[in-house]
């Protein structure tokens, strides 16, 4: 059943709404100054179809599920994406060179002050492009959105940033190094294939929980959420950069270490806004990655999602390619001031409460 009972007023309540109002203004000031800025940088504005046959194969990433019916009563699955990126890539195989897209997503199993079942992704995609690119389109857009709200400095939490400060890039094995005392890439083969005993190992000497039925990919995102992220984007912007190739099942491996990958994410606050990638534009490679995915999210959660050949198709005549995916509403936030996701958002979804 559904339970829903609240404290709170509803959204839609004149005192609700009243409080929300300035934030929601703030939002369309900066999606507007962001699609002037676009527009100016020549980039082509595109809209996605939010049904999909894939919703994505990243294992921790969980999507709604429908059904389309056709004429003749028979049913397909189809799935509410969790980013727009399949079919971007899509445009870019078609021909286009630059594009951006606000999109709404949605993905399941979130919900928080910094999640919500369905938010605005906004991505943008440069054809023979280097990823460092984006790292300065980040930088633009973080002073773009300060600048259009009037304000000189994000806050969230006890945590402060410059916007307009020139990011601090730091790889991710420095920043293990720096917050956890732990050589990550003492971990990682050559041929990208981890060491859980290794990991493990150096976690226990830094007093850090490891369970036994932890993988080599658990022990990594702990170190992340519980060492490294609460040190990012204090007073300035960070650019996490270089993952590990097995975090990183869409981007292609760097040139001078094949251990790590052209991903990198971009913080403020300790907040994560945005999500980066020299795209992988090895067919192959993307299939072989996306089945390991779909091993480990069955492993954990006793389901797969379908793979989308398309895509696959699209990607042997894709063109070399960096890409990202920003959360705008998080940047609105941190922007506005607001302390909650919806309260950036002009209609969230009803709080439930399943039981």
């Amino acid at each position: 059943m559904i339970d829903r009972r609240s404290s709170a007023p509803p959204w839609w309540s004149p005192s609700a709404h009243a409080d929300r109002r300035p934030f929601l203004v703030g939002r369309n000031r900066i999606q507007a100054a962001f699609r002037a800025h676009f527009a100016v940088s020549d980039f082509i504005e595109v809209d996605t179809a939010t049904l999909q046959i894939s919703p994505g194969n990243e294992a921790h990433l969980h999507a709604f599920a429908t059904q389309a019916i056709g004429h003749d009563g028979t049913s397909v699955p189809l799935y509410l994406h969790t980013s727009p990126e399949f079919a971007c890539k899509k445009l870019l195989a078609a021909g286009e060179t630059r594009i951006a897209c606000f999109a709404h997503v949605y993905r399941n199993r979130e919900r928080g002050p910094l999640h919500h079942p369905e938010f605005t992704m906004l991505e943008w995609y440069r054809v023979g492009e280097r990823y460092e690119q984006l790292m300065a389109d980040c930088a633009s857009l973080l002073a773009l959105a300060a600048e259009t709200s009037g304000t000189r400095q994000f806050t969230y939490g006890n945590k402060t940033c410059d916007p307009f400060a020139a990011p601090e890039r730091l790889s991710v094995a420095d920043a293990f190094t720096r917050y956890a005392g732990i050589d990550l890439l003492a971990t990682i083969a050559a041929d990208g294939n981890t060491d859980r005993e290794n990991l493990a190992a150096q976690m226990r000497d830094q007093g850090l929980r490891v369970a036994d039925d932890d993988t080599w990919a658990d022990l990594f995102s702990r170190v992340i959420v519980e060492k490294v992220e609460p040190n990012l984007g204090n007073s300035r912007p960070t650019i996490l950069d270089r993952y590990p190739v097995a975090e990183a099942a869409l981007a292609r491996p760097c040139p001078d270490d094949p251990r790590v990958a052209e991903r990198f994410e971009l913080y403020a606050c300790g907040v994560e806004l945005a999500n980066a990638f020299g795209e992988l534009t090895d067919p192959n490679e993307q299939r072989r990655r996306f089945e390991a995915e779909m091993v480990e999210k069955n492993r954990v959660y006793g389901e797969t999602y379908p793979l989308d050949e398309d895509f696959l198709d699209a990607l042997s005549i894709m063109p070399e390619a960096s890409g990202i995916a920003l959360g705008f509403d998080r940047l609105v936030m941190l922007a506005t001031g607001a302390l909650r996701i919806d309260q950036v958002i002009w209609a969230p979804v009803a709080e439930t409460h399943l039981g």
